[in-house]
């Protein structure tokens, strides 16, 4: 047994002299990048750190009942992409806009995140493109520690405050601010509203009771609707039954253009407001000549033709709008204008601090003077939308168009 160890130790001692041993000469070095060694996880020269995409994250509803909204998100989002790429990137960093699509469902939209943030590992994440993602995905953000700016408008996204949470469209509340402000010049004070079950339109049901009372507008019937439904017929016919001057209703989804229809079939001549979610041209060109004199606030992006060359905004909307409709092809919308906000507020936040999750959120908070498609954006750590009423125009369709509404 000795013996047989000790050959066994004898033979390990071989190996280890032959291992340590004198070795030939080396053959001449290869360029770093091409040595095998390379291939181990090290810490990248500032050459390839250079070159390394920074990664931004992306939940959009581009398909689902939503995809109005996700879908011109979705290619602005890629479009600004490519042109700051173009342009030489972020300090020489290539941008990598990651879309996830929700299809406008709160459980896909946890799950997309989850994967943004923990495989992609990106810096930050815009969207979700409806209220009901956005605050499904709000505590995920948080619990993360990462800069979630939303595309959304339910001013629940960021009331109360999230340290994490921003978003760039008008709050709801202001929305309705100016819907009853023009009803008091109207001489409206008895109105009935409608509104989808989701939650857009909960925050705007919410807010527009809430609000009521300090127009002196009293709410005469409340009407409700599912996101998939066809005909709201029922609803109208009730709303029909009551003193109700005008009606109210509030939606993302195609009830939008439905209802309007539904109410020239029965009749119904009394004024009609949406909120901001009818911001897609596509609305209104679905409902057709039943469209023509509804009244809905939005940013001034859809009249960018009709504003004065003074105002402050006006050669970005422009500009905006043309690169858009020339790539895809069809009319900017309110929603890809809040993809374009949400991209560029983090884009700026990347050359001002580079791609660190804690500091790009500081810089978004402290902005000020910030010009976009929705308004001029000044955050605060009391304020993490930054817009105001008047960031809103009042508009009405004319001819299946957008116009400004005259006093």
């Amino acid at each position: 047994m000795i013996r047989k160890y000790g050959v066994l130790i004898l033979g390990v001692l071989l190996l280890l002299g032959y291992a340590c041993g004198p070795k030939p000469e080396p053959a001449p070095s290869a360029p770093e990048s091409t040595r095998p060694e390379a291939a181990a996880p090290q810490p990248a020269a500032p050459e390839s750190a250079s070159q390394e995409p920074i990664k931004v994250g992306a939940l959009f509803a581009v398909t689902g009942p939503a995809s109005n909204l996700g879908e011109p998100e979705r290619n602005t989002a890629k479009m600004i992409e490519r042109q700051i790429n173009e342009a030489g990137g972020i300090n020489g960093r290539p941008l990598q806009v990651i879309v996830e699509d929700t299809e406008g469902d709160e459980k896909v939209a946890v799950t997309k995140i989850n994967k943004l943030i923990k495989f992609d590992n990106v810096c930050a994440v815009i969207g979700p493109s409806r209220s009901g993602t956005s605050m499904a995905v709000k505590p995920i953000a948080d619990e993360n520690q990462v800069p979630l700016l939303s595309c959304a408008a339910a001013i629940e996204i960021v009331q109360p405050l999230s340290k994490w949470v921003f978003k760039t469209p008008q709050n709801d509340s202001d929305c309705v601010i100016r819907i009853f402000e023009h009803m008091q010049t109207a001489g409206i004070t008895q109105i009935a509203i409608m509104g989808e079950s989701t939650g857009f339109g909960q925050s705007g049901r919410a807010q527009l009771k809430k609000l009521a009372p300090d127009y002196g507008i009293t709410i005469v019937a409340d009407e409700s609707y599912n996101p998939a439904d066809t005909d709201m017929t029922a609803q109208l016919t009730r709303i029909r039954g009551t003193a109700a001057q005008a009606v109210v209703n509030w939606s993302i989804v195609p009830a939008q253009s439905i209802i309007p229809k539904n109410m020239k079939q029965l009749g119904m001549t009394i004024p009609l407001y949406q909120s901001h979610g009818f911001g897609n041209i596509r609305y209104a060109q679905a409902a057709g000549e039943a469209a023509d004199g509804l009244i809905f606030p939005a940013g001034a992006l859809l009249v960018a033709e009709s504003l004065p060359d003074t105002h402050p905004r006006k050669a970005l909307l422009m500009q905006y709008k043309q690169d858009y409709e020339s790539e895809f092809g069809e009319s900017a919308s309110t929603f890809g204008g809040h993809a374009y906000d949400a991209l560029h507020l983090v884009v700026n936040a990347l050359r001002a601090v580079g791609p660190d999750r804690a500091k790009i959120r500081d810089f978004i908070e402290n902005t000020k003077g910030f010009h976009g498609t929705a308004g001029t954006f000044n955050f605060s750590p009391e304020d993490h939308c930054g817009l105001t009423k008047d960031a809103f125009e009042m508009i009405t369709v004319k001819g299946g168009k957008f116009v400004p509404l005259q006093p």
